[in-house]
C-alpha cells in the first residue's frame, strides 16, 4: 500500500464568537444585580455588627460588665417545649427578641417564686424598652402548674422543657445550679450573658440598658412573624 507523503500539520484559527449587544447588556445587568445584592446585605448586616463591636470591643475605660459574657456564644438549639395550652413550641421561635431566661422545676418552691418575681421586676424597670425583652421561664419536671403560679407568670413565655436538653445549652457558673442564674439571649438567638447568682438588680439593669442601647438602631420590639 502506497504511503501518503508527509505533510505539515496545519491549524485553522477561527475568530471567537462576539457577544451581540443584547448579550452584553444582559451580562452587565447580571453583574450590576450581584453588586446591588452584596451592597444590600452589607447595609442590613452593618448595624448588627456595629452594635456588637460597640458593646464588646469599644468599651469605655474602667467599665465592667456585671453579667458574664459567654464566649463563644451558644445559639438556641433545635429543642422543643410545651406551652400552657399543651402545644409543642420550638425554642427557636423565641428568637427576634431579647430574652431574659430562668430555669426551674415546675413544682417551684419559695426560692423559685422569688426568682421569677425578681425576673419580672427587672424587666419592668426597663420602662418603655421592656417590650424588647421577653420574660421566659423554662420549667422542668412533670409537676402541673398551680393556679396561683399560672396567674403569677401570665405575662411570661412559660415552656415545659427537658432538663437534660436545657443543661446541654445553658450552663451555670462553677459551684452553682442552673436555676441560680438569669440568662440573656440576643435577638439572633445566641445565649450571650449569664447574671451571677443572688444578683444585684441595679447592676443587672445597667447591663440590660447597655445592651438595649447598643442594639437600638437594628432591633425593634416584636417578632418578624410569617
Amino acid at each position: 500500500m502506497a504511503q501518503l507523503p508527509d505533510e505539515p500539520l496545519t491549524l485553522t484559527v477561527h475568530s471567537l464568537p462576539q457577544l451581540d449587544q443584547a448579550s452584553a447588556r444582559s451580562a452587565a445587568v447580571t453583574r450590576s444585580g450581584r453588586w446591588k445584592m452584596l451592597a444590600l446585605f452589607l447595609v442590613c448586616a452593618t448595624p448588627v455588627i456595629a452594635s456588637y463591636f460597640t458593646y464588646y470591643v469599644i468599651r469605655p475605660e474602667g467599665r465592667r460588665n456585671y453579667g458574664e459574657l459567654i464566649q463563644p456564644q451558644r445559639p438556641i438549639p433545635a429543642f422543643t417545649g410545651v406551652n400552657a395550652a399543651g402545644q409543642t413550641v420550638p425554642l427557636a421561635s423565641l428568637k427576634d427578641q431579647w430574652l431574659l431566661i430562668s430555669v426551674a422545676d415546675s413544682a417551684c418552691n419559695a426560692a423559685c417564686l422569688d426568682h421569677l418575681l425578681l425576673q419580672r421586676q427587672l424587666r419592668e424597670t426597663l420602662g418603655r424598652e421592656k417590650d424588647r425583652l421577653d420574660w421566659v421561664w423554662l420549667r422542668t419536671g412533670g409537676a402541673p402548674l398551680t393556679e396561683p403560679l399560672r396567674l403569677a407568670t401570665a405575662a411570661a413565655d412559660v415552656l415545659q422543657v427537658d432538663a437534660v436538653e436545657i443543661a446541654s445549652w445553658l450552663e451555670p457558673a462553677p459551684g452553682q445550679r442552673l436555676e441560680d442564674h438569669l440568662y440573656v439571649v440576643d435577638p439572633l438567638g445566641n445565649w450571650m450573658m449569664r447574671f451571677p447568682a443572688n444578683l444585684d438588680p441595679k447592676q443587672a439593669k445597667r447591663d440590660l440598658d447597655r445592651l438595649l442601647r447598643a442594639s437600638a438602631f437594628w432591633d425593634k420590639s416584636g417578632r418578624n412573624l410569617p
